[in-house]
């Protein structure tokens, strides 16, 4: 038997892309839809959970529930980590930044190949289109290579909002890829549901002695990002030898 929050999933879905309630627009309270349906609270919201998780609805704390309006997707280049300059560009893309310093515990500091416990800062990068977050950049340097000035210089702070390196320039870079659910911080700084899917980027980045100088944890929304990755072609010495 169909449940009775997926039928008003169904009829708020279809007032959605029937244009009847429009994008940016905030749904009536909760309470106000419970009485319109006749349900409980907790079944309205089992249905708003239903729409949040396919990303037509987000959920704002202390404001409501509102219509998400079609995202531009940006674009991470691969290779070098970065977002596509004219994407960081944009001007409604904005990027906040925050510092703090950390112990590298656990996977961190397998990532980092630290003892565990070493000082480590740690930088997150959101970017936003207005209210909609966009990408989540956590960035982890050792402690003995954060440049002195940090994200008090203009060329730091250009860097962590393209999301890119922000340590000494590496020799190396190597970014695992995969599609996987989030995290609770990430659906909660991402303001996406729990079931839906992010494009997770690893990036390990090393120097010429083969020191990891950063790890980078990245993580878009599956339906806000395109990666681009550029490999050039190598000719097997063998086969030229020929």
């Amino acid at each position: 038997m169909r449940s009775r929050h997926h039928d008003i999933a169904d009829d708020l879905r279809q007032q959605i892309t029937a244009g009847h309630i429009l994008p940016s627009e905030r749904l009536p309270s909760e309470a106000a839809l419970a009485n319109r349906y006749r349900v409980s609270t907790v079944t309205l919201r089992r249905a708003l959970a239903v729409l949040q998780g396919e990303g037509l609805v987000e959920k704002i704390h202390g404001k409501g529930n509102f219509v998400r309006r079609p995202q531009r997707k940006i674009m991470y280049v691969g290779g070098w980590g970065t977002l596509d300059p004219w994407t960081a560009a944009e001007p409604d893309l904005r990027v906040t930044i925050r510092s703090t310093a950390v112990q590298a515990q656990a996977h961190l500091a397998t990532l980092l190949k630290v003892p565990t416990g070493s000082p480590v800062v740690e930088f997150t990068c959101l970017s936003r289109e207005g209210v909609s977050p966009h990408g989540l950049a956590r960035v982890y340097i050792p402690h003995d290579l954060v440049p002195p000035e940090a994200l008090d210089d203009a060329t730091c702070r250009e860097a962590a909002t393209r999301f890119a390196f922000l340590g000494p320039p590496p020799t190396t870079a190597r970014e695992t890829v995969s599609a996987r659910f989030p995290t609770p911080d990430e659906a909660s700084a991402l303001r996406i549901g729990n079931a839906s899917v992010v494009l997770s980027i690893t990036r390990i980045a090393t120097d010429l002695t083969g020191r990891v100088i950063e790890a980078t944890l990245l993580a878009f929304p599956g339906d806000r990002v395109d990666a681009v990755f550029t490999t050039d072609h190598v000719i097997d010495e063998r086969q030229s030898k020929g």
